[in-house]
């Protein structure tokens, strides 16, 4: 399997060599060149079978024999042992065609350990073998970062930064990034937003010697891995309601675009989705871009459902790729005029395309709050506040005769006072999950700028800080 960039100016890699670049240096990120498929008999073979199973009847495709077979179920198994469910992801019935599919059983309580897992045996699995370091660099808007410090704090060969905005995370999504206690893990508090920190994630990149210096990788979603492993638990879920002679349909949370994007794979390796339903908070471009075809960034508004507080979808880009046919010099226009002016306007095939492959919506900030309070009502259930932007957005767009499944991307527990303003009631993490009050606290706060950050990781990374100076 050949891995290209979707500004087509980077080598092609293979899927060790993409795993651990992360993103491509000409700034783009990377896709099969090729898509793997199904049959319908292989995907009506899911139903019924462990979640593992299936994730690695997925993943073998991608990784199409660069790492054996025995070691990659080890790794699989390791890591979905993690997951306190033993269905790893259940699918929760809300009423006759309506669906939750948690996906927060994992060690942080989010949908990002699904991926960042596996991720993280893959990466050591590769490092390991060739005998190098790496130091990964990433931006979180809340879940991301606690995720992949839990997930890489036992990884003797990497050193592992994530960058967070200062004061717009929960309170339990910091401590879980402040509390890991391994020393190559590090929490950075960046006086900016979240599309600041991701900016000088994707500036790193391109900063030569540094990247070099360091060894630089990623486990963003930019990293194919993470999407790799997210489309997994679109077969699953999808088989265990009836595909492929019953098509479903899937609205989904959407920040950085990329858990919406593994479901686009999913269709594309064959899964019969019927629709795929961007859900966005106010911070709706991406709602705005589906239904006007003109993409403008605007100043993030900070909300109660902060992982979704972004401007810059980094994994639309990998859309982009796909609608415009592949055509890399489009793709590079466009992610130009968003550098130049903060915008582009969608080329009317592309906009197309777009459009029959997704439906959008929104909900604002009391329509969230209403939703959690509408749901725990109706049936006790008590999801959190990017769940319920969800729900409201998927009422929008349901067909009584096709499963709509809601992902689910967080527990409550993650967002306590939305949930207490909603219901009154505050939600408790599970006993394994829960953070002690005394457990110290290791943060490093940083002002917005990008060689400040630099000269920090350079400095705590086991790499940087054997450089000549």
């Amino acid at each position: 399997m050949i891995y290209t960039s979707t500004r087509g100016n980077a080598p092609t890699l293979t899927f060790k060599e993409a795993l651990i670049a992360g993103l491509a240096t000409d700034g783009g990120l990377y896709v099969p060149e090729v898509w793997p498929s199904f049959s319908r008999e292989e995907i009506a073979g899911f139903r019924g079978k462990p979640y593992a199973q299936v994730a690695f009847q997925v993943i073998v495709k991608f990784v199409d024999g660069e790492i054996a077979d025995n070691a990659l179920r080890t790794m699989i198994n390791e890591a979905y042992d993690t997951f306190h469910h033993p269905a790893v992801v259940p699918l929760v019935q809300l009423g006759p065609n309506d669906w939750l599919l948690e996906l927060f059983h994992g060690p942080t309580l989010a949908f990002k350990d699904v991926a960042m897992q596996i991720l993280a045996r893959l990466m050591d699995h590769v490092l390991t073998e060739s005998g190098k370091r790496l130091t990964i660099v990433g931006a979180t808007s809340g879940d991301t970062g606690g995720a992949a410090l839990e997930a890489f704090k036992t990884c003797e060969g990497i050193d592992t930064f994530f960058m967070y905005p200062h004061g717009k995370v929960s309170d339990f999504q910091r401590r879980q990034m402040t509390t890991v206690g391994a020393e190559n893990c590090h929490a950075i508090a960046v006086d900016g937003s979240f599309d600041d920190c991701q900016t000088m994630v994707k500036s790193m990149f391109a900063h030569d010697t540094f990247r070099d210096t360091v060894q630089l990788s990623a486990v963003n979603s930019i990293n194919w891995g993470r999407i790799m492993a997210q489309v997994v638990y679109y077969f699953t879920a999808a088989a265990s309601l009836g595909t492929p002679s019953q098509k479903v349909s899937f609205t989904v949370p959407t920040g950085n675009f990329g858990d919406i994007y593994a479901g686009f794979v999913a269709k594309q390796m064959g899964l019969p989705i019927e629709r795929l339903v961007i859900a966005t908070n106010e911070n709706d471009i991406l709602a705005r871009t589906v239904a006007s075809g003109e993409h403008k960034l605007g100043a993030a508004k900070p909300t109660i459902t902060p992982s979704m507080d972004i401007q810059i979808s980094s994994n639309f880009e990998r859309l982009l790729f796909e609608a415009s046919g592949r055509d890399a010099n489009a793709v590079s226009t466009l992610m130009g005029d968003l550098k130049e002016g903060g915008k582009y306007t969608l080329p009317a095939e592309v906009q197309t395309f777009i459009a029959e492959s997704f439906d959008a919506g929104s909900a604002n900030e009391t329509e969230t709050l209403a939703e959690i309070q509408r749901l725990y009502q109706a049936s006790g259930y008590l999801c959190d506040p990017h769940t319920a932007v969800a729900l409201c957005v998927s009422r929008q767009h349901a067909n009584p005769n096709v499963p709509m499944i809601t992902l689910s991307t967080a527990h409550p527990a993650k967002f306590p006072v939305a949930v207490h303003d909603a219901v009154g009631k505050t939600p408790n993490p599970p006993e394994w999950a829960d953070i002690a009050e005394d457990r110290p606290e290791v943060v490093t706060r940083l002002k917005n700028d990008q060689g400040v950050v630099e000269e920090f990781i350079l400095n705590a990374s086991r790499l940087g800080s054997g450089r000549n100076t």
